[in-house]
């Protein structure tokens, strides 16, 4: 195969999405689930609706004990938008725990600590990417489309993998 023959699709979208109308999605694909853990009630709700107005299926979590605990879970989401400071465990144990069994999650922090030294750490301990609060919204939606074709590849790759694996035992 040369390089001529090769081509490259790219099934994501090149910008950000229009605002869903209100009666999109019915018959639709299953919405991409997003778990947010945000211990500020105001902050969670924003996040929160702004995430349903674009069509996610949101969990919502208010401490770092039911984040963890919706991310066990058989059908978790596959984004987590996680504060850096919340109740019961902080977004970084969270990274590192997640981290540790190898589970495949795209991770955001969300934060207001915007030095260079915590967004080192925030990434170190596991985080994907790193939104410094007060965020822009259009910023954040454009992340979290980068978090699901990240998803989506590493879920090509798998299937991919698992096929070649497959033809290797029928030799």
């Amino acid at each position: 195969m040369n390089a001529e023959s090769l081509t490259f699709t790219q099934p994501w979208p090149l910008s950000l999405p229009p605002e869903p109308r209100p009666d999109a999605g019915k018959g639709a694909v299953p919405k991409p689930r997003i778990l947010v853990a945000e211990d500020d009630a105001v902050s969670r709700e924003l996040i929160c609706a702004r995430l349903e107005k674009w069509g996610y299926d949101v969990v919502v979590t208010e401490n770092g004990t039911q984040a963890i605990m919706a991310l066990r879970k058989k059908d978790a989401p596959c984004v987590a938008i996680l504060d850096w400071m919340m109740p019961g465990m902080d977004g970084l144990e969270i990274c590192r725990r997640i981290r540790e069994v190898d589970r495949v999650l795209y991770i955001i922090l969300l934060t207001a600590r915007g030095s260079k030294a915590n967004l080192l750490e925030g990434l170190r301990a596991g985080a994907d990417d790193y939104l410094v609060k007060p965020f822009d919204k259009d910023e954040l939606h454009a992340r979290i489309l980068v978090g699901l074709r990240v998803m989506a590849l590493q879920e090509a790759l798998a299937g991919r993998v698992k096929e070649l694996e497959a033809d290797a035992r029928g030799f």
